[in-house]
């Protein structure tokens, strides 16, 4: 497996759990590029091997790399309903031997049944998470506290649990999985005649983005990482991705590695919110589809699309632009949101 702390040597002192086999591939979506003018391809991580895959296995091989590192015998998480972080924390659970503890948050007014039954909802359960349900969806420190409740409730039993925290209180350890992944992406261009001008990756909890953008700057390689917002205004997401990068670079040992004009946060396609589905994601969603054959989910990867596009047709990608879009998973959910996606249009033309 390729060891990304050869060329960021700072990695090396955090223990990381592998969980999935190999690099994911690099594609070029020629088709869909040629549409929009830009030279485009995609880092298909969407392709990790662990129960469909997708960004959160890098992020959690570091958090398991914890947890395996304490003798964890169970391990704790809070994500929404349709939680693609929460499938892939249950399935590395189950993998390496731990009871997988998930608390699922109502972070988007749905009255769909598929929502509160299919994708990742159905999935979890089939790989035997403990399910318990925290009433808001907004109020991340408050998820946060209720997962440690019920870890010092497991600790008095005589349990050993580890806590995946998702607030800003807590240090950023899966945002190295995309320290590493940066290095990986660099390895795997080593003798390309061009590199990418541009890397467009969604942006929610921040980990992603800000775990790219210091892999890259701690590389030497000055490429843009362009965060397409989707689940924050860019008002209140830049300054998250802002700490969780200066967390990062102090993490590895590069302090002042990342300055306040490499946070590229876009908002244009995150209304209505988090989690519900805009015209501009369907769109993206049938294109990527009907252009390429790759799918996208409706939450992360659809929407991230989108943004991009949006991007390109106001003028913020130029013509011709090498663009790297990072596919980050979330399949499953395109079986939750099946009923709301039949009612887009078909746009292959």
């Amino acid at each position: 497996m390729f060891d990304p702390s050869h060329t960021i040597p700072g990695l090396a002192a955090f223990p990381r759990q592998p969980l999935s086999q190999g690099q994911t591939p690099l594609e070029a979506l020629p088709a869909l590029g040629s549409k929009l003018g830009i030279v485009l391809s995609t880092k298909r991580d969407d392709c990790q091997t662990l129960a469909f895959g997708g960004n959160k296995v890098r992020q959690l091989e570091f958090y398991f790399g914890a947890a395996v590192q304490m003798a964890a015998d169970s391990v704790l998480i809070t994500g929404a309903l349709q939680s693609n972080f929460t499938r892939l924390t249950a399935a590395a659970a189950r993998r390496l031997g731990l009871v997988p503890h998930i608390q699922l948050e109502e972070r988007v007014a749905k009255t769909d049944p598929l929502y509160h039954s299919s994708g990742n909802l159905f999935l979890n359960q089939l790989l035997g998470a403990e399910i318990d349900f925290f009433p808001s969806g907004e109020e991340e420190a408050a998820a946060d506290r209720a997962l440690d409740q019920r870890a010092e409730e497991l600790r008095a039993a005589g349990g050993r649990p580890y806590v995946i925290h998702l607030g800003l209180d807590h240090p950023p350890i899966g945002g190295l999985g995309y320290v590493a992944a940066a290095a990986e992406l660099w390895a795997q261009l080593e003798g390309a005649t061009e590199r990418p001008d541009l890397i467009v990756v969604p942006s929610g909890s921040g980990l992603t983005h800000a775990g790219m953008l210091v892999g890259v700057r701690a590389l030497g390689w000055q490429v843009a990482v362009q965060g397409i917002a989707v689940r924050r205004g860019a008002d209140m997401q830049r300054p998250r991705v802002r700490q969780r990068a200066a967390e990062l670079a102090a993490m590895i040992g590069r302090l002042e590695l990342i300055d306040d004009g490499d946070i590229l946060i876009d908002d244009s396609v995150l209304a209505p919110g988090y989690g519900q589905l805009n015209p501009a994601t369907k769109e993206a969603i049938t294109l990527a589809a009907g252009r390429e054959g790759l799918l996208l989910d409706p939450v992360y990867s659809g929407r991230c699309l989108a943004g991009l596009i949006d991007l390109v047709r106001r003028g913020e990608i130029a013509p011709e632009t090498r663009v790297l879009f990072l596919h980050t998973g979330g399949l499953p959910a395109l079986f939750a949101y099946q009923n709301l996606m039949d009612e887009a249009q078909s746009k292959y033309e």
